[in-house]
């Protein structure tokens, strides 16, 4: 089964960090555009980070400066470290790819798949 996991999510307090990351589950053959988007309780969930598969990268531009994208496609792996961070940054944060993999015999295809996502609570 071809899947999304992403972990690292927390409770940190003002001013901290957090470093998630997201594995590529199953046979994958190529991964194109990667991306984290968080969602808030009662918002539209917001793109905040992306990384094409040239590594060229754009964010939010609330939080430029702060979280870092980046991927390690031998390792099938995206991560997003985020550094003094704020309690508006308070979100479940989801990492979504366009992959091409197999979902079963001769079946092979390029999708879009989503993470469960992972909590991010920023609190004193």
């Amino acid at each position: 089964q071809v899947q999304l996991v992403e972990s690292g999510g927390g409770l940190v307090q003002p001013g901290g960090s957090l470093r998630l990351s997201c594995a590529a589950v199953g046979l994958i053959f190529r991964i194109n555009d990667m991306a984290w988007y968080r969602q808030r309780p009662g918002e539209q969930r917001e793109l905040v980070a992306g990384i094409s598969e040239g590594g060229a990268i754009n964010y939010v531009d609330s939080v430029k400066g702060r979280f870092t994208i980046s991927r390690d496609d031998a390792k099938k792996r995206m991560f997003l470290q985020m550094n003094n961070l704020k309690p508006d940054d308070t979100a479940r944060y989801f990492c979504t790819a366009q992959m091409e993999a197999s979902l079963g015999s001769h079946d092979i295809r390029v999708l879009d798949y989503w993470g469960h996502g992972t909590q991010v609570t920023v609190a004193s």
